[in-house]
């Protein structure tokens, strides 16, 4: 079975669903070089504009699989245990700031419990929406602390040093219409919605240019932090330089006039 299936819901869509269902979506050594090869092989493609992740079944993702992980086949043989650890959580860490720095936005789209490491997935998006029935569980305490793959950073932006501090603390579950409540998600939508709510997000997003849509978000994630004012400026006034200097900013402006969907070309 393919632990992440990859298909094109729309035209420019691309769809990373998480293929484990009788294991609510658990995460295996495999997986998680899956999710780097296909972040890694998504930045380089012009033909996806927005990437929605998900879950198959009734779990987003309940986090690392403690009983069939299966072997981290990047870590060179013979290793002690702290090498060894070193190395695999070099792996794990390397999923969120993919995330981040991939051109295109990115869509989670929660179906269900997310957990452990499926947490900072979720958060790392650049915009997430869950379904009414969705949990948000800090499960790393089982681990050994409760945080892991950039949460600590992660969550204190989306809902204040405060509240993440309690949850972070706690471990304690948040509902789905706590966490729109919060800021740890944009919105909760019925379970039925929740996949056409996402693609309706995408699609949106479409209208916008590529390049404008990716400078915008290297904007918005690297200002976070911008040392100063200007600095932010600075690098939004580069971007618009970039931006308008192509084809596909004059269609948008073109499309905008005459009241009609752009046509892209990635020139």
């Amino acid at each position: 079975m393919t632990e992440i299936l990859r298909d094109e819901p729309a035209p420019g869509i691309c769809r990373l669903t998480l293929n484990r269902p009788d294991a609510l979506n658990a995460l295996t050594y495999a997986m998680y070089e899956d999710i780097v090869r296909l972040l890694t092989d998504i930045r380089y493609d012009p033909s996806t504009q927005v990437v929605i992740l998900t879950g198959a079944g009734r779990a987003f993702c309940a986090g690392h699989d403690l009983r069939a992980a299966g072997e981290p086949s990047w870590v060179a043989p013979n290793l002690g245990k702290a090498q060894k650890m070193r190395a695999v959580m070099a792996k794990l860490g390397a999923i969120t700031p993919l995330m981040r720095s991939l051109p295109q936005p990115i869509i989670a789209a929660i179906n269900g419990v997310t957990a452990g490491a499926g947490y900072p997935l979720a958060v790392a998006a650049d915009i997430t929406i869950a379904a009414r029935s969705a949990k948000f569980v800090n499960a790393f305490h089982n681990a050994g602390t409760g945080h892991e793959m950039g949460l600590s950073y992660l969550l204190p932006r989306r809902v204040g040093a405060a509240r993440a501090a309690e949850l972070l603390l706690t471990g304690r579950a948040v509902m789905a219409e706590e966490a729109a409540a919060i800021g740890l998600i944009l919105k909760s939508v019925p379970d039925e919605a929740l996949m056409d709510e996402a693609l309706s997000m995408a699609g949106t997003i479409q209208a916008n240019s590529p390049i404008g849509t990716s400078l915008t978000k290297q904007s918005l994630w690297l200002n976070e932090t911008a040392p100063s004012l200007e600095a932010a400026i600075e690098m939004e006034s580069r971007a618009i330089f970039i931006s308008q200097s192509t084809e596909d900013t004059a269609e948008k402006r073109k499309a905008f006039v005459e009241k009609r969907r752009p046509t892209f070309t990635n020139r």
